[in-house]
């Protein structure tokens, strides 16, 4: 018997599609079952080097839930001018959630993946949408819930 770990081949890697309704669900449980499936640690081939996760499609984005006072404590920090005086920008969740509700669920998801060029290429994996409706009907995704 063969004492070899097992590395995954980018050939062997078959990805599926998920779609997650987070309509209800608590945001960090959510963001983080969300970054498993991205990151392929609910699959036996599992590889930490390489991108073994499956495609995930997020819908009700806006109906998403924090509990306590997050909705008004949660701040979020950008730099759209970085490097120049006055540049950075602060915004909570309520009103983050009324312009960019998608953002709530990609800010989370990616700061539970690896900060570098495999998070990145996670990232892309990743497909959310404020309602209901999305455009991937043709990948035939597979409806799966989260324990949220």
């Amino acid at each position: 018997m063969s004492q070899r770990t097992y590395s995954a081949k980018p050939a062997d890697i078959k990805r599926d599609w998920h779609v997650i309704d987070v309509n209800g669900k608590v945001l960090g449980r959510a963001a983080s079952q969300i970054a498993t499936l991205l990151k392929g640690k609910h699959k036996a081939m599992y590889t930490p080097s390489i991108d073994t996760g499956d495609h995930v499609i997020v819908i009700n984005a806006e109906k998403v839930v924090v509990t306590g006072t997050k909705e008004q404590d949660k701040m979020y920090y950008r730099h759209p001018r970085a490097g120049f005086p006055g540049a950075l920008k602060i915004t909570n969740l309520a009103k983050l959630r009324q312009r960019h509700p998608e953002d709530i669920i990609i800010n989370a998801v990616r700061r539970m993946l690896p900060r570098n060029a495999l998070g990145r290429q996670m990232m892309t994996k990743l497909k959310v949408y404020a309602g209901d409706q999305h455009p991937h009907a043709a990948q035939k995704p597979v409806a799966r819930e989260v324990e949220a």
